[in-house]
């Protein structure tokens, strides 16, 4: 390796490690601040909070590794350039693409690891990460209930005093509101004196054992003048017990697909075989659907046309082989059949839709693990071109730079994704939507950069407005001469 391969190698990696280590730790901050109400004010010791981060951590690499690798090249070229470095390489003869052959090399080797921490290091931690957030309630099931404070618990709203005990189990000055199926409020209430949470690993119910206590269930009268006097039941109990399933106990965002969907936690060859079930079942349902549909449809014909008492051929007109009473049996059996049919097909068309977004899904999965391979590639072919053009260093305006592509990437790879999750274009485009439109730009500054063209041409926007002006003043000039 020669000495300038080494230089530049040595400048751009330590470049992106500084760039890498900074960028993650901010993305780790936003990770904190997403989870901050599963770990704020839940007494979480130490250890759990390093491994609910630690699970967290890979699946941030994905975003990361481009900006990074973006950044971190324009910072370098734009160094190399702002330096003249650049241009005393191009009059020693060694163009743009000589001085980027052993970064490209770098890059690739780069690639090649972030595939397979892509393909195995991420589920593996998905797998961890999701199910230590399900079982955080089954190793210490008071997390979820905060001291003096009224916590939401699946179909429960609790409010203890104080807990005590080794894992915060007993409980003391419990109040609790009973949500109500209608959604109209609370309409049951029960305090109790103390009680203590049980939970086991071999069960998925966590159970709420109530000691000395009251409870108070409002009543609604028939009447409805009745209803303004606001009746109510109570009744007192010296033990009492509330079985809450564990998973509404431990509460997971809604909005993070990642925790409903199991294809994050599968590597290449588990969506391979995953997505060939999944369309095969699908295919299955879709010609089970048909065959049952044709069968329902010809049974009621096959019928009425056996049982006809004057002919045994068919016509046109299939109602003449039938009395005004048999027509107007066949027409409200015809037409209930056709109202069942048309309710079957929307319950199938609603199962069908579902089973293919989660297709979509497991193919968005599994682009996803080769788009990253690309993303490192294209984010250095823009970020070195793009530095060596503009000729500024630092964490300035190749900061700016970096932010508006990387932000144009992510949003165009997110859009791409929502319409392709949806059915609206195929996943494959969906996942490589944002690569395919920046990949022309990639092009673009490697042209310019080598060529030693500038970012804008400002001829070609100028000289068309110039011409416009010449033309007006040749006309303005001729006139004030007559004059």
């Amino acid at each position: 390796m020669k000495i300038l391969d080494k230089y530049l190698l040595k400048t751009f990696l330590g470049t992106l490690a500084t760039v890498f280590v900074i960028l993650f730790f901010v993305f780790i901050l936003q990770t904190v601040w997403l989870f901050i109400a599963e770990l704020a004010g839940k007494d979480l010791d130490f250890v759990m909070v390093i491994k609910f981060l630690a699970f967290s951590m890979p699946r941030i690499i994905p975003l990361v590794l481009p900006l990074s690798i973006l950044l971190a090249s324009i910072m370098s070229f734009g160094n190399l350039s702002e330096h003249y470095e650049f241009a005393a390489m191009k009059s020693s003869g060694i163009s743009l693409q000589r001085a980027m052959r052993t970064l490209t090399i770098s890059i690739a080797l780069l690639s090649i690891v972030a595939f397979i921490f892509a393909n195995n290091v991420i589920p593996y931690a998905e797998f961890k990460f999701i199910n230590f957030r399900k079982n955080i309630a089954q190793a210490k099931p008071a997390l979820a209930i905060t001291e003096g404070q009224f916590s939401d618990v699946g179909l429960y709203t609790i409010k203890v005093n104080k807990k005590s005990g080794e894992n915060g189990n007993h409980l003391t000055g419990i109040t609790i509101h009973e949500k109500s199926k209608n959604g109209d409020g609370s309409k049951t209430v029960i305090r109790a004196k103390d009680g203590e949470l049980i939970s086991s690993n071999k069960t998925s119910i966590l159970q709420l054992v109530l000691n000395d206590g009251n409870y108070y269930q409002d009543i609604v009268p028939k009447k409805y003048e009745d209803r303004d006097k606001l009746p109510f039941a109570k009744s007192s109990f010296k033990k009492y017990r509330i079985n809450i399933d564990l998973s509404a106990l431990n509460k997971v965002d809604t909005k993070d697909e990642t925790v409903s969907n199991t294809n994050t936690m599968l590597n290449v060859n588990d969506l391979s075989y995953t997505l060939d079930s999944l369309t095969k079942n699908r295919n299955t349902d879709i010609v089970s659907f048909s065959e049952n549909s044709s069968s329902r449809l010809g049974t009621l014909v096959d019928n009425k046309v056996k049982t006809n008492p004057k002919k045994k051929s068919f016509s046109k007109d299939l109602l003449s082989l039938y009395t005004n009473k048999q027509k107007a049996e066949i027409l409200k059996i015809t037409c209930s059949n056709i109202e069942s049919n048309m309710y079957a097909i929307d319950a199938t068309k609603t199962e069908l839709d579902s089973k293919k977004k989660n297709i979509n899904g497991h193919l968005l999965a599994l682009y996803d693990k080769f788009v990253i391979v690309y993303a490192c590639f294209l984010m250095f072919f823009i970020g070195a071109p793009l530095g060596a053009i503009i000729r500024k260093g630092g964490l300035g305006l190749p900061i700016v730079f970096a932010v508006l592509i990387f932000i144009s990437f992510h949003f165009i790879n997110t859009f791409g994704k929502r319409i392709s999750q949806e059915d609206g274009m195929p996943p494959f485009f969906g996942s490589w939507m944002s690569s395919m439109i920046l990949t022309p730009l990639a092009i673009l500054l490697t042209y310019r950069a080598t060529n030693d063209i500038g970012l804008i041409n400002m001829d070609v926007i100028l000289s068309p407005i110039q011409k416009v002006f010449q033309k007006i003043f040749q006309k303005i000039i001729p006139s004030q001469n007559k004059e």
